[in-house]
């Protein structure tokens, strides 16, 4: 099998493909042929040494979500959805080595693939899908709400406009102009950032926002938000930092095994609003797994507006 890691902390370029022996499933585990393969800031964020740099952690490998066949069904292994069976098309998310073209996972991390979903498409809903929806859980997002999110053209910003959207609340999204038409797809009012995005948004909202749901993580967007919330408790980022701390954001998103039980119970419903056609993920690009550098390097500048799937 083959799997992409990081061999050292840095930039794009400490990434390689290595070969590795194949191993069986264990009780409870099965094993996927994957198809594709979602990739994500966090997956570069963490060689990156945002989060610290630990050697023992080397060689790091990467990816949270996948897609694929099952392969091989270990003893007693059973899935959030039942029995898993030899032949059945999946997503598998959260996972900690999706960049591989075999894995070896827990039962409880593989759902169902609608046969309506593209494998593409499947591979990039489940981690940014859950994000948006902690987020707006967070927020307590309802219901005839106005709701303004920063980054709306951006992963998790399209499935939080989505999502709102789905649960009755009017969204205003900031975006950069060329993501305009996007965002208005989605469901929500485009406002371009920038100088002056107070004024713009004041326009639509004249009395200010029921709640903010930040993506961006800028300065603009966090003193924007906070003019024009009426309730601050109700002021979530997925961005973490000091500036979003002292103004009272709640932080959705930490690593840790008690962030992900929250969207692990979200799997399903997105699974099934995916699959019905009621939220949609937009590819952007996809690439080779042997060119996983060139994806993050290519995901760190600006782009078009969609995820980048890896391809086995």
């Amino acid at each position: 099998m083959r799997r992409v890691v990081a061999r050292a902390y840095g930039g794009p370029e400490v990434l390689a493909v290595v070969d590795a022996e194949p191993v069986g499933p264990a009780r409870g585990e099965v094993v996927i042929e994957v198809r594709a393969i979602g990739v994500n800031p966090i997956d570069y964020k963490l060689y990156s040494g945002a989060f610290g740099a630990d050697p023992v952690a080397l060689p790091m490998r990467l990816g949270s979500e996948a897609t694929g066949v099952v392969a091989e069904v270990g003893d007693s292994a059973t899935g959030p959805r039942g029995p898993i069976a030899v032949g059945d098309e999946v997503i598998a998310y959260p996972l900690s080595e999706a960049y591989a073209d075999r894995l070896v996972v827990s039962g409880d991390s593989v759902v169902p693939k609608p046969a309506s979903l593209p494998w593409n498409e499947a591979a990039g809903l489940l981690a940014v899908g859950a994000t948006a929806v902690d987020t707006l859980d967070t927020a307590n997002v309802g219901t005839g709400d106005l709701l303004l999110v920063h980054g709306a053209a951006g992963g998790v910003g399209s499935f939080v406009v989505q999502l709102a959207r789905a649960r009755g609340a009017t969204v205003i999204g900031t975006a950069r102009p060329g993501n305009h038409d996007y965002v208005r797809s989605l469901g929500a009012t485009p406002v371009s950032y920038g100088d002056g995005l107070s004024d713009r948004i004041r326009v639509l909202a004249p009395d200010g926002v029921d709640a903010v749901i930040d993506t961006a993580g800028s300065d603009e967007a966090i003193d924007v938000s906070v003019g024009l919330v009426r309730d601050r408790s109700r002021l979530v980022t997925t961005v973490p930092g000091p500036r979003a701390g002292e103004a009272g954001f709640r932080i959705v998103g930490a690593l840790g095994p008690e962030s992900m039980e929250p969207r692990k119970q979200a799997r399903a419903a997105l699974v099934d609003l995916a699959g019905s056609g009621d939220v949609r993920v937009r590819v952007a690009r996809t690439y080779a797994l042997s060119e996983a550098a060139r994806a993050h390097a290519d995901l760190r500048k600006p782009h078009a507006a969609g995820k980048f799937i890896l391809l086995p």
